[in-house]
């Protein structure tokens, strides 16, 4: 302090300075001890290091390895590293002095005050004010003096130690204190005053040992070393790893757990064995331990079938089941037998089967989570097995990572698999079952296929699938005469598959014929009592038939506007909500098993069919969407047409003739068309139909969108069917006309939606079936139906007394009727399922 000449005392930057060290005591002090710690680290990082390295080998056992000459001048060139080491630290390690550590406190505070503090008023002392300010800057610098933390010190030595030497010396003696023996280290030093030096040290008696459980269980090894308790329990399977240091015959093993012997004993530097049952383990000698250990037992998996195995509509097979396991399985399979017992042995069947063996399905196992316990689903489509639909055996069995299988009960069943409606196609499907079972019946299964296709006409509606067969039939004549190979046979029956396929699913031109096979499959469905999978398959089939035959009147209705003034005043009047009311009842009875009705429902369904005549609103005639329809209309004729002479083209090329059974001159040389002509026509065909795609209404809408897509589709299968004919691949042809054909029908079909919703938006009501009351259900007689759906009327419809005779009258009027020939096919074909019902 230094007065004023008025007497004050006017603080200076030393006083100021005096009174901040003080505050400062404790920062300075750590900062000096962080600068001390830096130079260390820098100066003997190499030291340390080293000296880390050679302890973790000797916790390690390296003396125990290296031979002791080896060991010796290891251990001596280490050491001298680590001196050297040490030697270049110290030169360069300096102590830190208070006044280093207070410099580089300052440098870490803003302004550095430390200094400020320490500096004087060099000019303007005379001048009061000059003074003034002085006085103020140093008691702010001492502000911030007051304020100091400790600096922190650099301690990264990346640009000394790029390779990190010093993290793996580290690592090394972290791992040698947790897994090693770090007492051992203490050995090393007594090393050279015992006897024989190394060798006398390597001779003291010791042991190591541990137990390692298998992968799977999951737990850690046991180091023996740290187990205090005498008893411990391991999983069963465990490995026990012993090893004995020193002189041989000082220290030794006795066991129980290997089940090689009552008592075995080990005198050997080293044993290892698994761990079979529970026993006892001893060290024997200075310093052994005992242990008595309780094996904990690995239960076979178990693997159980839960409930019978099902069958969805396609024949996919699905059968659940549940499996249990200690630590959990790694596999599965599922083996499938013949019951040849249980066989039906008749018609193709009663001739022995050839050789084949077992079916072996692998199970499928969770993606996630544990596998100890689960229930999964076995889903597998044997459809095209030669098992499919005959009995079976089938048993599951499950596998442990130990190697220990499980199997469950045996369980008796028909293999699930396709199931074929059409009389047809099932009888297709039965011969190449009966060729799969054994190559004897090749004879038959020719004789049975040449009957039925001898007269086709009414009875195979697919053209196509009768060619198809009909090369497949002499293929099999081929195959007899020459000697059925096994590859033969199973290309045969690949064959047959594809043509019962296209029997039952094939694609019918006529919406009509699509609607009355429907129905037939649904019927013998019903009759055969198949699955409630394939009747809601067979049900959702008839809705879908049923829309394409409607919107095939629909279309038939615009295209004759008069047709609607020649409808009859009684004829059948039913909605389109109705129909669809009566395909739910009708769902609805096969669902509570109640058949009879549900048939009585599908047969009467089937007249209406048979008997409906559409109508539609006022505005429904002329527009774009009504030309465009009659133009899709035009092209999907000749397409059809063109793929009729197609087909004959190829006929004539088999020598087939007309599938009526005709010979081989018939039509020779007159029916058949040049490549060229064909592929001609095809062309004009997709030129007339580019030229109409500018008249489909509703461009940029989705349902526009949809129609474009169905076109483009068309185009394209047209296409594919002109280069086919041109490259003279009459059958290719088919195939993409028959697609072409069905992506114009779907294209209609849209159309024809999107007008009809057009057409409702524009005057409120749909379509409607029938001129009279939408609200009455009537049958094609003109009867209101009966309550719920069923067949025939709560309404009297023979007043008066003498009913009986007019009964009589009726059932004779039918008769003669129906001896009448020269009516329609369709009303004899009606009035003779009336006679058959009453």
């Amino acid at each position: 302090m230094r007065e004023n000449p008025s007497g004050q005392s006017e603080p200076t930057g030393l006083d100021a300075l005096e009174r901040a060290a003080t505050r400062l005591r404790r920062p300075l002090r750590l900062t000096w001890a962080g600068l001390l710690a830096e130079r260390a680290t820098r100066a003997f990082w190499p030291a340390w290091s080293i000296a880390f390295l050679g302890l973790a080998a000797m916790a390690f056992g390296v003396q125990d390895v290296l031979p002791r000459d080896w060991f010796f001048g290891l251990a001596a060139a280490l050491g001298l590293l680590a001196l050297v080491a040490l030697a270049w630290g110290l030169r360069r390690f300096h102590w830190p002095s208070r006044a280093e550590a207070l410099d580089r406190l300052d440098r870490t505070l803003p302004g550095r005050p430390l200094t400020a503090l320490a500096d004087t008023q060099a000019i303007g002392a005379a001048d009061p004010a000059s003074k003034l300010v002085w006085q103020a800057h140093v008691l702010r610098m001492a502000d911030r003096a007051a304020a100091a933390r400790p600096a922190h010190p650099d301690l990264r030595l990346s640009s000394r130690d790029p390779y990190a030497l010093r993290y793996a010396a580290l690592l090394a003696a972290v791992m040698a204190v947790a897994f090693g023996a770090p007492t051992r280290v203490a050995e090393v030093a007594g090393i050279a005053a015992l006897p024989g030096g190394a060798d006398a040290a390597t001779a003291r008696p010791s042991w190591e040992g541990w137990v390692r459980p298998p992968a799977y269980t999951g737990r850690p090894t046991i180091y023996l070393n740290e187990v205090r308790d005498s008893a411990i329990s391991v999983p069963e399977g465990s490995v026990v790893t012993v090893r004995l240091y020193g002189e041989v015959g000082i220290l030794g093993l006795d066991e129980t757990l290997s089940g090689r012997a009552e008592l075995a004993e080990t005198d050997g530097p080293a044993a290892d064995f698994e761990i079979v049952r529970s026993g006892s383990l001893a060290i024997t000698g200075p310093g052994g331990r005992q242990w008595d250990i309780a094996v904990i037992g690995d239960d076979a998996p178990r693997i159980v079938l839960s409930g019978p195995m099902e069958r969805e509509a396609d024949g996919l097979m699905s059968q659940v089941f549940r499996v249990r396991d200690d630590y959990g399985v790694v596999a599965g399979q599922a083996r499938i037998e013949l019951d040849l017992d249980a066989v039906d042995r008749v018609h193709g069947l009663s001739v022995d089967p050839e050789p084949r063996e077992a079916l072996v399905l692998d199970l499928p196992m969770p993606m996630t989570g544990t596998r100890e316990e689960f229930t999964e689903t076995l889903i597998e489509n044997l459809s095209e097995h030669p098992w499919a639909n005959l009995p079976v055996t089938i048993s599951l069995s499950a596998e442990d990572a130990r190697g220990q299988t499980g199997e469950s009960d045996t369980q008796t069943t028909l293999l699930p698999g396709k199931r074929f409606f059409d009389p047809l196609a099932a009888a297709v499907a039965e011969m190449r079952r009966d060729l799969l079972w054994s190559r004897e019946t090749a004879p038959r299964a020719s004789q049975i296929l040449r009957a039925v296709t001898h007269l086709p006409e009414g009875f195979i509606r697919d053209e196509r699938a009768y060619l198809m067969l009909r090369v497949a039939l002499r293929r099999l004549d081929a195959a007899i005469a020459d000697g059925m190979s096994t590859e033969t046979r199973d290309e045969l029956a690949a064959e047959l598959w594809e043509i019962a396929l296209l029997i039952e699913q094939g694609d019918l031109d006529s919406a009509r014929e699509r609607l009355q096979r429907a129905q037939d499959r649904l019927s013998e469905a019903m009759r055969n009592g198949a699955d409630q999978s394939e009747i809601d398959e067979l049900v959702q089939e008839l809705r879908e038939a049923m829309r394409d035959y409607m919107n095939q009147l629909a279309q038939e209705a615009q295209r004759d506007p008069n047709r609607q003034e020649a409808l009859n005043e009684d004829s059948m009047e039913i909605t389109g909500d109705q129909l669809a009311e009566m395909l739910e009842r009708l769902q609805q009875l096969m669902e509570e098993g109640r058949m009879d009705e549900a048939a009585e429902l599908l047969e009467m369904l089937r007249q209406m069919m048979e008997n409906m005549q559409i109508a539609e609103g006022e505005g429904g005639q002329g527009g774009p969407g009504q030309q465009a329809m009659e133009g899709l209309a035009e092209t999907l004729r000749g397409q059809q047409g063109l793929n009729d002479d197609t087909f004959r083209d190829l006929q004539q090329q088999f020598g087939n003739g007309q599938p009526g059974g005709q010979g081989q001159g018939e039509g020779e040389g007159e029916g058949q068309q040049g490549q060229g002509g064909l592929s001609e026509r095809q062309q004009a065909l997709r030129d007339q139909l580019n030229s109409q795609r500018g008249n489909i209404p509703g461009r940029g809408t989705p349902e526009g969108d949809a129609i474009d897509e169905s076109l483009d589709r068309a185009e394209d299968a047209m296409e594919g069917a002109e280069q086919a004919l041109r490259g003279g691949d009459n059958a290719g042809a088919l195939d993409r006309q028959a697609e072409a054909m069905e992506a114009l029908r779907e294209g209609m079909r849209d159309l024809g939606e999107m007008m009809a919703e057009q057409q409702q938006q524009g005057n409120g009501q749909g379509e409607q079936i029938g001129r009279a009351d939408t609200d009455q259900m009537r049958d094609p007689l003109g009867r209101e139906s009966g309550a719920m759906g069923r067949v025939g009327t709560d309404e009297n419809m023979m007043p008066g007394e003498d009913v009986y005779r007019r009964a009589e009258e009726l059932l004779e009027e039918l008769r003669r009727r129906s001896g009448d020939q020269d009516r329609p096919e369709v009303e004899l074909d009606y009035l003779r399922r009336l006679l058959d019902r009453f």
